[in-house]
């Protein structure tokens, strides 16, 4: 039998553990914040009530406790790494049992200070948690509050268990805290603190993505190098990002590696985080972290744009968040290089200005905006040509959005109407309906006929365009208030007394109804057109088709199903593939014969997916006498192995999958 030698597990009383002198804890800089809300405190004391009532026999178990030694400083402090959240709520707990009965009862007392205070400083509590909360923390166990400190989770627990328990029960309590075991895990200089972190079934609050990503950058490093890398680079993402901070690394991982990255489970972005860095140390983390940090900076102008100096930027910037925030993995790779001198000005306005073309002619003719932004940024990285063809290839033309215009309601009004009406700043103005959405019977178009006097066709006709380009406009909102839901003749001095030039033209109309909206939203999409310009580049529509990389890797699909494909565009050959198991073959049997070698260095890299011999049962498909291609792996294995195989054949950006409908809801 082979002993461990990097990791020491054994099973202790946990009030022995925390009452010994050689136990004091430090909480290192990345670990979260503290989170047991008062559900939990209540558990836990009803779980120590239960086996406090029980005969000396019994324990509750609370889980293991993960901590190792600062071995730069072999003197210091154990360095708490898992189960900061159940020592931190025992030590809240204790301290209300001592602040309850130290008045009556000293040497009780003094036997729960051994838990709480240093042997070596009774200023000083046993457990030390994060620096920017240390204060709060002792502040309460210590019971030396003060007005001028803020409010904590700390407050909030202590106030409950010393509402819960009183002096005369506090015997009772003291006999259930001594029935706690937990396994105290000890790690050596060599174990892998990270991966036995993730590991470990913790009956906290799971730990989110960015989260683990701090866990992993710091867990290698020695307290004091913990500290420094908090500092200098974590503390100020923390700050740009704000309550946005997995959005920042979620849109910083699909700019690095031109890939989508899941937000659904199994920790996408921790995930897509370790594999781009599989390696964080001491040598190589402070330059990497300073590029961290600078995109973080360029997210902060991106989360505000009245934080960017330039107008231009600062007035684009504002533009793009019209369509929320799946834009900046492109954005800021656009931004950087224009920071560092890559790019001017005007190339970078123009890829704003591309940006929202793409997005609103999508909008505006009813083409999902999903798994975009990964190949722009791709195309990017290829090229100023490779990105201007990858807009052009997926931005509808000019004749797509002359129809949608005519017929459809207007997305993103208040924006559109704003740029194209030459309203720089739209707040303070309303989207005026000329004709309203649902007229009264009053209602008239010339202040003759009444809308109840309208055929049911009119009334329709009517009803259907009230949303689009033609009957819209800008108005100021005092103005709007006045004329809501009037007929248009009363309507003519409002728009007469409004400074929007746009408005003057409606002034001189004598009425308005179907025949004048077309009109209008002829000339107003003339002016669509221009403001957001499709890319003059000769290629058609896309048709919805999506790239191999950006494909979606699903475990399984539903009973019933039909096709997840209605086809696949394989180097200008259009395949008839019904799902990802037939792509998946017939990839591997082109790879076989036209990009051997690829495919030899991919299927020795992974270890699969081709053998020498059928070795275990299944479904085998036959390459040669002596090779065989396993067919038994679940969709998203396949999806992976067909993804892995096209780019390391150099023909990922060459093919494209078209997904049925049922492909799409899915």
């Amino acid at each position: 039998m082979s002993t461990a030698t990097n990791v020491e597990a054994t099973a202790v009383s946990t009030i022995e553990w925390l009452s010994s002198p050689a136990t004091t804890i430090v909480v290192p800089v990345y670990q979260r914040q503290y989170r047991w809300d008062i559900g939990g405190c209540e558990k836990l004391l009803s779980d120590i009530r239960a086996v406090a009532d029980e005969d000396d026999a019994h324990r509750h178990f609370i889980g293991s406790i993960l901590s190792a030694e600062d071995h730069a400083h072999p003197d210091a402090d154990l360095i708490l790494i898992d189960g900061q959240q159940r020592i931190t709520t025992l030590m809240l707990l204790i301290a209300a049992l001592h602040h309850a009965v130290r008045d009556a009862d000293p040497q009780f007392a003094a036997e729960l200070a051994r838990v709480l205070v240093r042997p070596d400083d009774a200023s000083r509590t046993k457990l030390r948690p994060h620096e920017a909360w240390a204060g709060l923390f002792e502040s309460v166990v210590l019971d030396r509050r003060s007005a001028d400190l803020p409010e904590s989770r700390f407050d909030d627990n202590y106030a409950f268990f010393r509402s819960q328990v009183h002096a005369d029960e506090a015997p009772r309590i003291w006999r259930g805290l001594q029935k706690l075991e937990h396994v105290s895990i000890t790690l050596g200089e060599a174990a892998n603190a990270q991966q036995i972190f993730e590991s470990l079934n913790s009956t906290g609050e799971p730990l989110r993505d960015h989260e683990l990503i701090h866990n992993y950058i710091l867990m290698g490093l020695s307290h004091a190098e913990q500290q420094q890398v908090e500092e200098e680079f974590w503390l100020p993402i923390e700050r740009n990002t704000g309550e946005a901070i997995g959005a920042f690394w979620r849109h910083f991982l699909i700019m690095t590696t031109g890939r989508e990255v899941s937000v659904a489970g199994e920790h996408g972005v921790y995930s897509a985080f370790r594999h781009e860095f599989p390696h964080m140390g001491l040598e190589d983390l402070p330059a990497q972290a300073r590029v961290w940090r600078e995109f973080s900076d360029i997210y902060r102008i991106l989360l505000d744009p009245s934080q960017e100096q330039d107008p231009e930027i600062r007035r684009q910037l504002a533009y793009v968040n019209t369509f929320g925030r799946s834009t900046y993995p492109l954005v800021l790779s656009a931004y950087r290089d224009h920071r560092l001198g890559g790019i001017s000005k005007d190339e970078l306005v123009q890829t704003l200005e591309r940006i929202q073309s793409l997005l609103l002619r999508r909008a505006v003719v009813g083409i999902p905006n999903d798994r975009l932004i990964a190949r722009l940024c791709r195309a990017r990285s290829q090229g100023p040509e490779e990105l201007l063809r990858a807009f052009a290839r997926i931005t509808p033309s000019d004749e797509r959005i002359r129809v949608a215009l005519k017929f459809t309601d207007l997305p993103h009004a208040l924006y559109v109407l704003g740029r194209i009406e030459g309203v720089a700043d739209p707040h303070g103005f309303d989207v005026e309906h000329i004709v309203p959405t649902a007229p009264h019977d009053g209602w008239s178009g010339d202040g003759v006929r009444l809308w109840s006097e309208y055929s049911e066709d009119e009334q329709n006709s009517h009803r259907a365009l009230a949303g689009t380009l033609g009957n819209l406009t800008l108005l100021e909102e005092q103005l709007a208030e006045r004329v809501y839901g009037a007929s248009f003749p009363d309507k003519r001095d409002a728009y007469r007394r409004s400074r929007v030039d746009e408005n003057s033209t409606l002034v001189g109309l004598d009425s308005w109804g179907t025949a004048a909206i077309a009109e209008r939203t002829a000339a107003l999409t003339d002016a669509f057109v221009q403001v957001w310009r499709r890319p003059a580049v000769v290629e058609i529509d896309d048709d919805g088709l999506t790239p191999i990389l950006d494909a979606v890797r699903r475990r399984g699909w539903p009973t019933g199903w039909e096709r997840e494909f209605d086809y696949v565009e394989y180097r200008g050959e259009r395949w008839e593939v019904p799902d990802v198991k037939y792509l998946f073959n017939r990839v591997f049997r082109r790879g076989w014969t036209d990009t051997r070698e690829a495919l030899d260095a991919f299927n020795a890299r992974n270890g699969g997916p081709i053998y020498d011999e059928k070795a275990w049962n299944g479904t085998w498909d036959e390459l040669d006498a002596d090779h065989f291609l396993y067919m038994g792996w679940d969709a998203k294995y396949m999806m992976s192995a067909v993804q892995g195989l096209l780019e390391e054949s150099g023909l990922a950006a060459e093919v494209f999958v078209k997904y049925s409908y049922i492909g799409n809801v899915m």
